[in-house]
């Protein structure tokens, strides 16, 4: 059986849409003339952000971008200076951010009703959790574990944040505990630790849309950009993809089947 859930953060339990860091890139890159577009910003979305903008960086049309402007490629001081400016201007809103998704607080308490521990991992720093666990707390939500990037050698799509989660929750073997998240470096993070693993597309980065836009898009169309996000999150590595996080359950019953069958 199940023994732990590991939850992403941003996109899958709080922030519908993951939208918190997402205007943020594009400021700091439209600063120095290079115009990001939300696909773009999104594409390494979950890994710690520093190294979010290191990637950026490498796209090869942003790189380009960067080489006609400047003469050069960005290199580590770019880097460093495009974080700098980042990180205070996240902080600046992230606890406008923390609200639980539909069905978060309620598959919580449902999970800690079975005995599940709930664990949970991030792309943001220490420093920035310390705003989001309050205000997420003050709205229902509080996972049991919460590691950051800050607190292991190196965050997504490494796993050593999943193995720090199993230590804490006293969990063993990482096969009995699952990995919930909405990003490709989720799907990574969780296939690296040896974890089943789970990709969340309503509210999550991967589609990247708002609760209205869920609502008012035209079936056909939000088909269509639900079956392109789960595609990216199966070739990453999703042993599941379901719609929303209510319904996680359903999954993790099929997982116990499995591993009664000897998976």
């Amino acid at each position: 059986m199940i023994k732990a859930v590991v939850f992403d953060w941003a996109g899958t339990m709080v922030d519908y849409g993951c939208f918190a860091p997402l205007a943020v890139f594009l400021q700091v890159f439209e600063k120095r003339g290079i115009e990001l577009t939300a696909e773009e910003a999104r594409e390494p979305m979950g890994m710690l952000k520093r190294d979010h903008i290191q990637a950026l960086c490498k796209m090869e049309r942003v790189a380009t971008l960067w080489q006609e402007k400047y003469g050069r490629t960005p290199d580590e001081n770019d880097v460093d200076e495009l974080y700098a400016d980042f990180e205070p201007m996240l902080m600046e809103t992230l606890h406008e951010y923390a609200t639980p998704v539909p069905g978060a607080v309620e598959l919580a308490n449902r999970l800690r009703t079975q005995g599940i521990k709930l664990g949970s991992t991030t792309g943001y720093t220490r420093k920035m959790m310390d705003v989001v666990t309050v205000s997420a707390k003050e709205q229902g939500y509080a996972p049991d574990v919460l590691v950051t990037p800050s607190e292991v050698p190196a965050g997504r799509p490494y796993p050593w944040m999943c193995y720090q989660n199993a230590m804490l929750l006293d969990c063993y073997p990482m096969g009995d505990m699952v990995k919930v998240g909405d990003t490709m470096s989720d799907m990574k993070e969780g296939r690296n630790a040896g974890m089943w693993t789970v990709g969340v597309l309503k509210g999550g980065s991967e589609l990247g849309l708002s609760q209205e836009e869920v609502q008012q898009l035209p079936a056909e169309v939000l088909e269509e950009k639900l079956a392109r996000a789960t595609d990216r999150l199966l070739e990453a590595g999703a042993h599941y993809v379901i719609d929303e996080i209510g319904g996680l359950d359903e999954v993790l019953a099929k997982i116990n089947e499995r591993m009664a069958a000897g998976e």
